[in-house]
């Protein structure tokens, strides 16, 4: 999730008495749910060694336990050296490392509703793990967390012009991160009955191999659906509060043969990188005067109603199959050959079809 709802829900959890049980209890939570994203500093070596190392090690079990005991720690440090404040409660170290320790898991949790997911195993295991339901940037949890902590400000502001009792902040917290939970409810109810819809559904005469359902930012009832079978991909839109989906919507991206430049493109860094992160991962090959492009995408961060492309990789090679270059790009506007036509109107000069080979994927 992004940093602001990283935030928010780091002040609710204070709000719901660690501020009240020690001194520093809100700058250290809100520190310990921010820095597991400190793997950003990753991205100084290009965007494909970020995508290797975000939500790392900082966004492991271990990672987050370490996070906090260190975060409410120095705080428990800083506090000992700062002047005591009668208005305040005294530095706990307990508090504190209790507080840390929920505020770093609490990142871990967020990060894993999404669909970019975390490995929480590392180091002894590199698996990925999402729940698929959020956004990562949700414009409606945000919403309710800055009601929840927002509301209760405005209203004591009001409350000391008209001389009335001030309304306490802890109801307001309460509130934000219960509406969360219900959120992730709701999410999760409609994120299962799309995938029991695409699941009851044969494409083009074949069964699903793997199926998968991605958010999409603001409605909890619309979703992008992918659905793999033995030959081609299907990316369709789906909606929980419809009786079905519609298969006839579908837009097909055919697997690809595993030909010479592709398996060449298979081997660089930026795609071995890129195919360890993947879960849905399809290709496209196409002869150029120089030589050859090859195009590696994510379905699942693919949008059937904005158009994205999501996660790109594109590798150029010249004639001997040699790298020209290799880059890696977290969003892409969408091109006009991106929506490929079904297998049987496809081109066979510069589309991928062919016979069906699978690319290697990240199972989890």
């Amino acid at each position: 999730m992004d940093n602001l709802t990283h935030t928010l829900v780091a002040s609710a959890i204070s709000q719901t008495g660690f501020n009240r049980k020690t001194r520093f209890a809100t700058v250290t939570l809100i520190a310990a749910a921010n820095l597991p994203d400190l793997d950003v500093i990753a991205w100084t070596g290009g965007t494909a060694n970020y995508l290797k190392y975000h939500r790392g090690i900082t966004h492991s079990i271990l990672g987050v336990m370490m996070i906090g005991l260190l975060a409410g720690a120095a705080a428990y440090w800083m506090g000992r050296q700062a002047a005591p404040k009668k208005s305040a409660p005294p530095v706990h170290l307990r508090w504190l490392l209790l507080g840390g320790l929920i505020a770093a898991a609490s990142h871990l949790l967020l990060d894993f509703t999404n669909a970019y997911g975390v490995r929480p195993f590392l180091p002894f295991s590199g698996r990925w793990y999402a729940w698929d339901i959020m956004f990562i940037l949700d414009p409606v949890l945000l919403f309710l967390l800055v009601v929840g902590l927002g509301l209760p400000a405005l209203l004591r502001l009001i409350s000391e012009e008209v001389g009335a009792r001030k309304p306490a902040y802890r109801a307001g917290a309460i509130f934000g991160l219960s509406a969360m939970a219900l959120l992730w409810g709701l999410r999760d109810f409609a994120h299962r009955r799309v995938l029991a819809m695409l699941d009851s559904h044969n494409y083009q005469q074949e069964i699903p191999r793997r199926i998968g359902a991605f958010p999409s930012p603001a409605n909890p009832f619309a979703w992008t659906g992918v659905v793999e079978t033995d030959s081609v991909f299907h990316v369709l839109p789906a909606n929980a509060l419809d009786q079905d989906v519609d298969v006839q919507q579908t837009q097909v991206f055919r697997k690809p043969e595993l030909s010479a430049p592709l398996e060449a493109a298979l081997r660089t860094r930026t795609a071995t990188i890129f195919l360890d992160f993947a879960r849905f991962p399809w290709s496209q090959t196409t002869e150029t005067t120089s030589g050859y492009a090859v195009s590696l995408r994510d379905l699942r961060f693919i949008s059937t109603m904005s158009g994205r492309r999501g996660f790109v990789v594109d590798v150029e090679l010249d004639k001997d199959l040699k790298v020209r270059s290799e880059s890696f790009r977290f969003t892409a506007a969408p091109r006009r050959d991106d929506s490929q036509r079904p297998p049987e109107d496809e081109d066979p000069g510069n589309s991928p079809a062919g016979p069906a080979g699978d690319l290697p994927e990240n199972r989890r």
